[in-house]
């Protein structure tokens, strides 16, 4: 008998000392190469962390290797569009959006080479694109909008940081990508032109921060403050008075000048808590994160991207920014 409380009282302080060790270790974030999510930069480099009294470790990634990484369960949340938080779910790495941090106002582009000034002028032609991805959910979107279908044109299954140099070389005629491979074919390409861009369909991309249901569950608090910092970051941005030094935080993350960055940032409508909230009212359509995620959903069931329709309503939880 004493032998097992003696085993039961060791086996509660053994538990109990877990308990404590998982509660101050950090919350692991990924986050990779996008303005809204290199927003965080600004956080984590003026303090704003250490100032609300939460513990955060920032990793980053290429973007798919994110999504891989956090489906891997090294990371309690990874920053990804609401299309791909719905397919890393599908796939086994069930996740919560419990904040919307921008929708891309324009960064997510289709470029054509010279001669190619419309999306009518696709009929017929080779598109690179990712399929599956977001960029081929804006391309159904410009060719559904011009009265044609993908059927109208060839797609070429090319990975976005290589769309560049695909267009380039001229084996496609156009390519679908965002900032800041979109930026770097413009640039590589002489001639070449933005035909179509996520600011002809807002709310087509929110980009947003999801979260693991059992980080979620657990540390539920921290996570509030992780999003009050965001707002504070995102005040420090719109500022006037702190916004060059937010842009140069923002440039020196991903090493390019500011001057340049801020073009990006343009392209990217990152949203203030007031802006924010009514998008994560339920609605159909791209003006609710409910709405656009629904019809994200059909796309993926549609290309295969995974088998049967999700329960959306599950994957956002907007009670952590109205209660901001």
């Amino acid at each position: 008998m004493r032998t097992t409380l003696k085993f039961f009282v060791a086996l509660m302080m053994s538990s109990f000392m877990i308990a404590k060790a998982f509660a101050g270790a950090p919350l692991k974030i990924g986050y990779s190469d996008w303005p809204g999510w290199v927003a965080w930069e600004i956080a984590i480099e003026k303090g704003m962390f250490e100032e609300a009294g939460v513990a955060v470790e920032f990793e980053w990634f290429d973007y798919v290797a994110s999504m891989d990484a956090f489906a891997a369960g090294q990371l309690d949340a990874v920053a990804m569009t609401n299309g791909d938080a719905l397919v890393t779910g599908a796939t086994g790495a069930q996740n919560v959006m419990i904040l919307v941090n921008d929708y891309s106002n324009g960064n997510d582009m289709i470029v054509a080479k010279p001669g190619i000034s419309s999306v009518a002028e696709l009929k017929g032609k080779k598109i690179g694109v990712e399929v599956g991805f977001v960029g081929h959910l804006l391309l159904l979107n410009a060719l559904e909008k011009a009265g044609m279908s993908e059927t109208d044109v060839e797609l070429v299954n090319v990975p976005t940081n290589e769309t560049p140099q695909v267009l380039a070389s001229g084996d496609v005629d156009a390519v679908v990508a965002w900032q800041p491979s979109s930026g770097q074919a413009l640039k590589l390409v002489p001639g070449s032109t933005k035909i179509y861009s996520s600011a002809d369909e807002p709310g087509l991309i929110y980009d947003v921060l999801a979260v693991a249901p059992s980080s979620l569950a657990t540390r539920k608090a921290e996570w509030q403050k992780v999003l009050e910092v965001w707002y504070k970051a995102v005040a420090y941005l719109k500022d006037p008075a702190t916004q060059e030094d937010a842009i140069k935080i923002m440039a020196a993350r991903v090493g390019l000048e500011a001057e340049e960055y801020k073009g990006f940032i343009d392209g990217t409508k990152i949203l203030t808590l007031e802006e924010a909230l009514p998008f994560m009212e339920k609605a159909e359509g791209f003006k609710s994160l409910y709405g656009s995620s629904v019809i994200s959903d059909k796309f993926n069931v549609d290309n295969k991207v995974y088998e049967s329709s999700l329960d959306v309503d599950s994957y956002i939880d907007p009670s952590l920014m109205k209660a901001l």
